[in-house]
């Protein structure tokens, strides 16, 4: 009994995968980071912009500290669904993660996500200098949830 326990366990390890989700924007970068099971999303960090080098060197960073296996970049749209005007941006930059990570890079709808963040913040009576510290690794968080929701409600559809 203890056997097969212990080969199930090393199963949900083999299939464990940390997401890194990131927020873009011009001149900070919200960063969230997942569970190893891919069920939870947790803010990381928000990094300051200071240059593409050095943006592209911590992210790599990172990706190999925790043992991260996929990249989730918010993509920005408008509310009807239309490219959001940091759009070409926002893809140039994902361009360059593909070239410069070992895993695998893709987009996910950021609608309202910063917009969310602030109210969560503001209902929880952060200061706004204390916001503006916080809110892009928030809106990050926010972004991979919505991520790993989508993500499950696939997987259970689909009988996996």
């Amino acid at each position: 009994m203890l056997g097969a326990l212990a080969s199930d366990l090393r199963h949900c390890y083999d299939i464990a995968m940390r997401i890194l989700a990131i927020d873009f924007g011009t001149r900070r970068i919200g960063l969230a980071l997942s569970d190893a099971l891919g069920i939870t999303a947790q803010p990381l960090e928000t990094l300051q912009r200071h240059s593409q080098k050095a943006d592209l060197a911590r992210l790599r960073e990172l990706v190999e500290e925790c043992g991260v296996s996929l990249v989730i970049v918010g993509l920005p749209r408008n509310l009807d669904g239309s490219p959001g005007a940091l759009w070409d941006e926002v893809e140039r930059f994902r361009e360059m993660l593909r070239k410069e990570l070992s895993c695998p890079v893709e987009g996910w709808d950021e609608r309202l996500s910063t917009a969310e963040a602030e109210r969560i913040l503001i209902s929880a009576d952060v200061s706004r200098r204390k916001r503006r510290k916080v809110v892009d690794k928030i809106a990050a968080a926010l972004i991979l949830q919505s991520y790993l929701e989508a993500r499950s409600k696939a997987e259970s559809s689909s009988g996996f």
